[in-house]
């Protein structure tokens, strides 16, 4: 490893290097007033997407106001809109002509607004790194750090190299893993000299930037093997969880067939059934998804606050114009997503009688160290059930046939809180 008063001596000389970035950017007033302003530009980003409306432009899109205002921090983000331009020739970044990837994109987003943890975060990027989506790699990171900037460090190729340079380590560039294990690197190196650096990741991020002006310190051979250490680690964890996500997808069960089940289970129950306005014009077997369901949703659930996130749930069962249960299916997504989501419909459409997180069996326990977290501490007054999809597909003939109301329903879940 690099000596640390070596290291933390190279820390002080750039702090007080009057055109570094730490002076010129990281210290700028103007820095964390567009946080929020970014923060939200990227929320706007994800509705677009949700509704069907973002279109398959990026000159002029939502995302390019964005990421326009990220190019403009100074020095260490001059660039960053290079990654999002569409490039014709290439047909990349390839989430303005294939609609799939644009909605895995925009759910990505949405998972990393609403997650707070760094298991939920890793977990977020590993999904869409599955997804190889050509021309979406790490530049992504860009926007993740004005969402979690003591989580996610900014990404370029100044930084990458200057990350090299310092650790000895070989990061390439375009490739997710390699951007994690630079991560835990760049992690752990900031928690050790954090009383001169900052919780910010802007700040060593910085240094990182700006690595080139100075002296390179002698790396020692400790530091060359934590990078493969991380590196591999990294490697090993991305796989466990990527063959996770292809059992599940493996199964018999798909989040198109669940909420299939349920938009019959519901009509046949005697429930006016909604499908997500995002959904509707999927196909199941050789019909329509939203095919004999409300085409539109009842005024005292769209004019109000909110009301567009309503109209994004998987499925909800109306009687006499009230939500009687509100399903979100979370087939391999982030099961924190889908809680936000339920809880947002329960703070706008009161009279919701119950709301379901619908998950593969294998996702329970996952379910419910998400309901036990303490920002959810309140979950238990709001009627908050799992439905596995096992006991679903084990009743549901029999639900159909002889049941009422929401009572069989309510028999097969679980309240795991």
């Amino acid at each position: 490893m690099i000596l640390p008063e070596i290291f933390r001596s190279l820390i002080q000389r750039w702090k007080q290097d009057s055109s570094g970035t730490y002076q010129t950017w990281f210290l700028w007033e103007e820095r964390l007033k567009n946080f929020r302003s970014i923060r939200t530009g990227i929320s706007k980003v994800v509705e677009e997407i949700r509704a069907g409306t973002f279109g398959n432009v990026y000159t002029g899109s939502s995302l390019q106001t964005v990421v326009g205002s990220i190019a403009e921090q100074r020095q260490i983000f001059k660039g960053a809109d290079h990654a999002f331009l569409w490039k014709p020739k290439l047909r990349i970044p390839d989430i303005y002509e294939n609609p799939d990837h644009q909605r895995a994109f925009g759910e990505f987003l949405s998972t990393c607004l609403c997650c707070s943890g760094e298991a939920d975060i890793v977990s977020a990027i590993r999904c869409l790194d599955d997804r190889k989506i050509k021309g979406l790699g790490p530049a992504v990171a860009n926007l993740l750090y004005f969402l979690h900037p003591t989580q996610i460090p900014p990404f370029n190729t100044a930084i990458v190299k200057g990350y090299n340079r310092l650790f000895g380590a070989k990061v390439k560039l375009g490739d997710w893993q390699e951007y994690l294990a630079m991560r835990d690197g760049i992690l752990r190196t900031n928690a050790e000299h954090r009383d001169i650096l900052s919780n910010d990741l802007g700040a060593i991020a910085g240094l990182l930037f700006d690595a080139e002006r100075y002296p390179a310190p002698p790396v020692g051979e400790s530091a060359v093997a934590a990078w493969k250490t991380d590196l591999q680690r990294v490697r090993e964890e991305s796989a466990k969880e990527r063959k996770m996500r292809e059992a599940a997808r493996e199964g018999d069960v798909t989040h198109t067939q669940m909420q299939a089940w349920l938009r019959d289970l519901g009509k046949d129950l005697g429930f006016d059934v909604w499908i997500a306005v995002n959904d509707r014009g999927r196909n199941h077997g050789d019909r329509r998804l939203a095919e004999g369901c409300l085409e539109r949703l009842p005024d005292s659930l769209v004019n109000v606050p909110g009301g567009d996130s309503i109209a994004l749930i998987d499925v909800l069962w109306l009687a006499n114009g009230s939500v009687a249960a509100a399903f979100e299916i979370e087939h391999t997504t982030s099961i924190y997503s889908g809680i936000l989501r339920l809880l947002d419909l329960a703070g706008t459409a009161r009279e919701v009688q119950r709301l379901f997180l619908v998950a593969p069996d294998e996702r329970e326990e996952e379910v419910r160290e998400q309901l036990h977290r303490a920002a959810f501490r309140a979950i238990s007054d709001l009627r908050m059930l799992y439905l596995p999809y096992g006991e679903l597909q084990k009743n549901l003939d029999a639900i159909r046939r002889f049941g009422s109301g929401l009572k069989p329903i309510e028999a097969i879940a679980k309240n795991l809180v």
